[in-house]
């Protein structure tokens, strides 16, 4: 991911990052709506694995693993669609809870990872103190590894997490679980200033972002832009999985236009 923020920092301008759950609403239209993201402007996508337990998602989001898992999502598919959606030409990185990841193996996890043409993964509940195992497989297999930050974060954690990740760090601009908002979190500038005195590695803020005058309030504080919720429910709201992958390009069309302008 250096060189995606390498590229966007000489731009000028954040990087816009999107996410979809894989298997959503089914394997083939979630590797064609993670396709149409790139296609429509995103400079990254996450591709979320579904589990049974997301204590940090919202409904939009807990409803589309739900859909995934009950239609028969299976952790090692995954890296199908990771391998699908990186032919398309962006930095693809997956985002999970750490309890599959340990099911699954955490080396196997990490080299499958990479064979498929993943750039790393986001642990949204894994921290820097626990995380030696991830630590050491990633490094193996040379993939970054993103944490997550938020408001409460003391400054000693925010210098230790900005130490240990790696392709950027994931500043989470709200308290709770995620969502689109009708307004972006006041405390997101605050943090990542925070995050400004302790690290030069790129920040991205996630949680809440759902149009194009969002995306391009965030663009002016942070490295990267992250969309997830607002794609899910264009998916959601679809009348059929064509117009649905046709809604997630218009609408990273429209974040890509406030992100640059």
């Amino acid at each position: 991911m250096d060189a995606l923020f390498e590229r966007t920092r000489a731009e000028g301008r954040a990087a816009l990052v999107g996410y979809l759950p894989a298997g959503f609403p089914d394997v083939e239209t979630s590797v064609a709506a993670l396709t149409a993201m790139i296609e429509g402007g995103c400079d990254l996508v996450e591709i979320g694995l579904p589990y049974s337990d997301p204590v940090m998602d919202g409904p939009t989001i807990q409803e589309a693993a739900e859909t995934a898992l009950a239609n028969g999502f299976r952790t090692s598919q995954a890296f199908d669609v990771v391998r699908d959606v990186a032919a398309a030409g962006a930095p693809v990185v997956v985002m999970t809870y750490w309890n599959p990841v340990e099911r699954y193996g955490v080396d196997r996890f990490a080299a499958d990872l990479a064979e498929a043409g993943g750039a790393g993964l986001i642990t949204p509940d894994l921290i820097p103190d626990e995380a030696e195992e991830w630590e050491e497989a990633s490094r193996a297999h040379g993939l970054d590894r993103t944490y997550l930050v938020a408001p409460s974060s003391t400054d000693r954690r925010l210098s230790m997490t900005a130490d240990a990740a790696s392709g950027f760090i994931y500043a989470t601009a709200v308290m709770g679980v995620t969502g689109a908002r009708q307004e972006t979190s006041s405390l997101a500038p605050e943090l990542v200033a925070r995050l400004r005195e302790v690290t030069d590695k790129p920040v991205g803020v996630g949680l809440g972002v759902s149009n194009g005058a969002q995306a391009h309030e965030i663009a002016q504080y942070a490295d990267a832009v992250i969309v997830g919720s607002a794609f899910v429910r264009r998916l959601l709201d679809a009348p059929d999985p064509a117009s649905g992958v046709e809604s997630v390009r218009e609408l990273a069309q429209e974040l890509r236009e406030g992100v640059v302008r």
